[in-house]
């Protein structure tokens, strides 16, 4: 009797191994992170090669400038390919986490935020207007003002998604199928398809003045968009289904196969024919409206 007290004893003390069902659970939770840590090295990278090639154009050596800002670019668009596979792979797992939520933010400001404005300074009209007086330190704050309004961007985003519903009056609701101003992903990629399209620093071009300043007000209209209601289609519904479906397989394989021969071109139209696509829908909304509401 009191061995067999012993042995019940025993067994309730000794704690459960985990099943190898749970331990692959925990693993699938890591798989996410380890996609959000190359997004950051993809952005790190970028940073710093920006800064070699600025270095490179001070020494008058324009042609390894010219490869280093290249690949700076190449980076980012690889940034935006591992967050978009780790949110992908956290929907798909059901494996998000608020820590990860907020780790893919802060790997964003780095990728999608300092990582472009850096670019588009040393490659653009930081390095091309360094002889126009004040219109350098002009261009260091509006490349600063993109960071930050990106990181607003973020906050926003992040702040709808742990709270969905209005925060106050006026406050636009969560749509899962589209995101509330431009996501900072795809301002940061339109600024390194736009080096990657032609990585030439701005200063050696014909009438780079005016190219600067062009880039300029492009850094500027993407702040503004990024803080902006406008609503961008977000895609997380596409292939979100449980059945296979060929034609998006094929799709996504033939769109990999263009980007892949013709990337400087394939890449340049995706990015602003998804900034165009919002505005576009922005504008034509009151008259969809207008269509499914006729006046009576």
């Amino acid at each position: 009797m009191n061995v067999s007290r012993f042995q019940k004893q025993r067994h309730l003390d000794v704690a459960p191994s985990p099943t190898p069902r749970q331990g692959l659970r925990k693993g699938v939770y890591v798989v996410p992170s380890f996609f959000t840590a190359l997004n950051i090295l993809a952005g790190f990278f970028s940073l710093m090669t920006t800064m070699s090639g600025f270095s490179l154009l001070e020494r008058g050596l324009v042609a390894e400038a010219t490869t280093r800002f290249d690949h700076a670019a190449i980076a980012i668009g690889l940034a935006f390919l591992c967050d978009t596979l780790d949110g992908r792979i956290a929907r798909m797992t059901r494996s998000t986490t608020e820590i990860g939520i907020q780790l893919d933010s802060l790997a964003d400001v780095v990728s999608f935020g300092m990582a472009p404005a850096m670019l588009a300074y040393a490659w653009g009209y930081g390095y091309a207007l360094r002889d126009w007086g004040n219109a350098r330190q002009l261009a260091w704050f509006l490349s600063f003002m993109y960071v930050i309004c990106g990181g607003f961007r973020l906050a926003r985003f992040n702040v709808q998604a742990v709270r969905p519903r209005p925060l106050a009056e006026g406050t636009p609701k969560v749509d899962k199928k589209s995101f509330v101003g431009l996501p900072i992903p795809v301002a940061g990629c339109l600024i390194a398809a736009i080096v990657h399209f032609n990585p030439t620093p701005i200063r050696y071009h014909n009438r780079f003045e005016i190219l600067a300043i062009m880039m300029m007000v492009l850094i500027a209209f993407l702040s503004i968009l990024m803080i902006s209601t406008i609503r961008f289609t977000s895609f997380k519904s596409v292939g979100s289904g449980r059945r296979f479906n060929p034609r998006l397989v094929i799709g996504l394989i033939a769109l990999a196969g263009l980007i892949f021969l013709f990337s400087q071109w394939v890449l340049l139209l995706l990015a602003v024919g998804y900034i165009v696509h919002g505005l576009l829908l922005r504008g034509l909304s009151p008259i969809f409206a207008a269509l499914r509401n006729p006046a009576r």
